[in-house]
C-alpha cells in the first residue's frame, strides 16, 4: 500500500502536468500576491450538569475559556497557490500546555482546463460537511495530509484524495502507526467524490466514495510482525434541490469491510433537511437523521460491567464529519463516546428558525427530539429533549460577537447510555469573540 500510493501519486501529478492542452506557463503580466492574515476565536463556556456527581465533590458545574489563534500566509500566482497556517490551541491558564501546530501546508497546482493538483495538510469539506468537513466549531478543528486531484468545469466537479499516515519514519517494515502515538486517525484513506450542477434545474448531486485504512492487530517491535491493516468503505450520495425560497437536502450512506478488531460492518445512515425562506427576515428549518445502532448495546446498570458479543459492528460512524452542526448543539452523541465502546445510534427530529430583525444581527431557536436508533434492553429508546437558542452579532466586516444557550431533559435511557446524573437536567452555555483581519496583502 505504502508503495502504491506513493508511486501512484508521482504519476498522477505527471500525468496532470503532461494533459495536452494544459497550461502551466509563467505569466509574468498576472501578478504574484502575497498576504497575511489572522484568526482569533474565544469562547468560554459555562456546563452543568451531564457527567457523574462524585461523592467527594458535589459541585456538578464547569467554566473555562478556549481559544484559538491562527496566523496564515498565502501566496498566488497564475496555476499557484501556497498556504501555510500556524495554529495554537488550549485553555485560559494553560501555562505551557495546548497544542500548537501547522494547521495547514499545501500548494496547489492549476491547468487552463480545470486539472489540480492539491499536496499537504490541508482542510477537506464536502456537501454538507456531514462525513468530511472542517469541524470548525472544535478548536482543534480537521485537516489531513493528503494528495487531492481534481477537475472542475462546466458544472462538473471530480476530485480523487488519498493519504498513507505515520507516527514517524520506520526503519523496521516499512510501517510504523499507531493512534495513540498521535498520529492521524487513519493509516490510509482514498476518497472519491463527483458532484454535478444540473444548469436547467435548480439541483445539485455529489456521489462519494471513502475507502479508510485502521491498523488492527500486529505488533512492530523487534519481532517485525508487521500489523494487519482493516479496510472500511463507505459510499452514498447528497443531494441539493433549491427553487425559489425552498431548500431541500438529503443524504444516504452505508458502511461495509471491516474494523481494527476484523468485526464486519453493516451499518447506514439517511437524512433530510428542509429550509423555507419566506423573505429576506426569517427562516424556518426542520429535518430527520437516522443513523443505525449495534443491536444489544452495551448498557449495564451502573456499578455492574456488562459484556456483549457483537458479531457485527451496525453502528454508524460519522468518521470525520463537523458533528457540532448536527445532532445537537451540546455534543452528547458522536463527540462523546456512548458508555461501553458500541452505540445504539440515533434518531434526530428538530424543527427551528431563525429571524434577522436587523442588517447584522441573526437569532436562532430550534428543538430536538431525540432517541435511539436500537432497542435498549429494559429502557425506552427515548433520549431526550433538548432546547436551543443563539444568537449573533457582526460587530464590523471581521469582527462576530455570538452566544447560545442549550437546555436538554434527558431519560434514564440517556443516564445508562452517557453515566449522566440521574436528574438529567443539563445545561450549557457560551459566549464567543471570532475576530479574522486580513493584516497585509501586496502585489508585484
Amino acid at each position: 500500500m505504502k508503495h502504491i500510493a506513493k508511486y501512484a501519486s508521482i504519476g498522477c501529478i505527471v500525468a496532470i502536468m503532461s494533459v495536452p492542452g494544459t497550461a502551466w506557463a509563467q505569466d509574468d503580466e498576472r501578478p504574484n500576491t502575497f498576504s497575511v492574515s489572522a484568526s482569533i476565536m474565544a469562547r468560554g463556556e459555562y456546563r452543568d450538569g451531564g457527567l457523574p456527581r462524585m461523592e467527594d465533590n458535589k459541585q456538578r458545574d464547569a467554566r473555562f475559556i478556549l481559544e484559538r489563534t491562527r496566523l496564515s500566509l498565502d501566496y498566488s500566482r497564475k496555476w499557484l497557490e501556497l498556504r501555510v497556517t500556524a495554529q495554537h490551541s488550549g485553555v485560559w491558564g494553560e501555562k505551557g500546555k495546548g497544542s500548537f501546530n501547522l494547521y495547514e501546508t499545501w500548494a496547489k497546482l492549476q491547468a487552463s482546463n480545470g486539472l489540480f493538483a492539491q499536496v499537504g495538510r490541508q482542510e477537506l469539506s464536502y456537501d454538507d460537511e456531514r462525513i468530511l468537513g472542517r469541524n470548525d466549531w472544535a478548536m482543534a478543528a480537521n485537516s489531513h495530509d493528503a494528495l487531492k486531484l481534481g477537475y472542475e468545469g462546466h458544472g462538473h466537479k471530480a476530485h480523487i484524495i488519498a493519504a498513507y499516515n505515520q507516527k514517524a519514519e520506520s526503519t523496521y517494515g516499512g510501517t510504523d502507526y499507531t493512534t495513540t502515538s498521535g498520529a492521524y486517525p487513519h493509516k490510509s484513506l482514498l476518497v472519491a467524490w463527483y458532484h454535478y450542477d444540473f444548469s436547467r434545474i435548480p439541483l445539485g448531486a455529489s456521489l462519494l466514495f471513502m475507502n479508510v485504512g485502521m491498523q488492527g492487530e500486529g505488533t512492530t517491535d523487534e519481532t517485525l510482525i508487521s500489523p494487519t491493516t482493516c479496510y472500511q468503505q463507505l459510499i452514498g450520495t447528497f443531494i441539493n434541490f433549491h427553487p425559489r425560497r425552498w431548500n431541500i437536502e438529503g443524504s444516504y450512506y452505508r458502511q461495509m469491510g471491516k474494523d481494527e478488531f476484523k468485526t464486519p460492518i453493516q451499518a447506514w445512515m439517511a437524512a433530510l433537511k428542509v429550509d423555507y425562506t419566506p423573505n429576506d427576515k426569517w427562516k424556518i428549518t426542520s429535518g430527520y437523521d437516522y443513523l443505525s445502532g449495534d443491536d444489544n448495546p452495551v448498557v449495564p446498570m451502573s456499578g455492574s460491567i456488562g459484556m456483549a458479543l457483537h458479531k457485527k459492528v451496525q453502528g454508524f460512524n460519522t468518521i470525520y464529519g463537523s458533528h457540532h452542526k448536527f445532532y445537537g448543539a451540546m455534543d452528547f452523541f458522536y463527540v462523546s463516546a456512548f458508555y461501553g465502546g458500541y452505540t445504539p445510534g440515533l434518531q434526530n427530529l428538530y424543527i427551528g428558525g431563525s429571524y434577522n430583525p436587523i442588517k447584522r444581527l441573526n437569532l436562532n431557536a430550534s428543538y430536538h427530539y431525540l432517541a435511539t436508533a436500537s432497542k435498549v434492553s429494559e429502557a425506552s429508546r427515548t433520549l431526550g429533549h433538548e432546547i436551543e437558542l443563539s444568537a449573533s452579532f457582526n460587530i464590523m466586516k471581521d469582527v462576530k460577537l455570538s452566544a447560545g444557550y442549550s437546555y436538554m431533559k434527558g431519560t434514564k435511557t440517556l443516564e445508562r447510555l452517557q453515566r449522566v446524573e440521574s436528574d438529567c437536567h443539563l445545561h450549557w452555555a457560551w459566549a464567543m469573540l471570532s475576530i479574522n483581519p486580513r493584516i497585509f496583502t501586496t502585489k508585484w
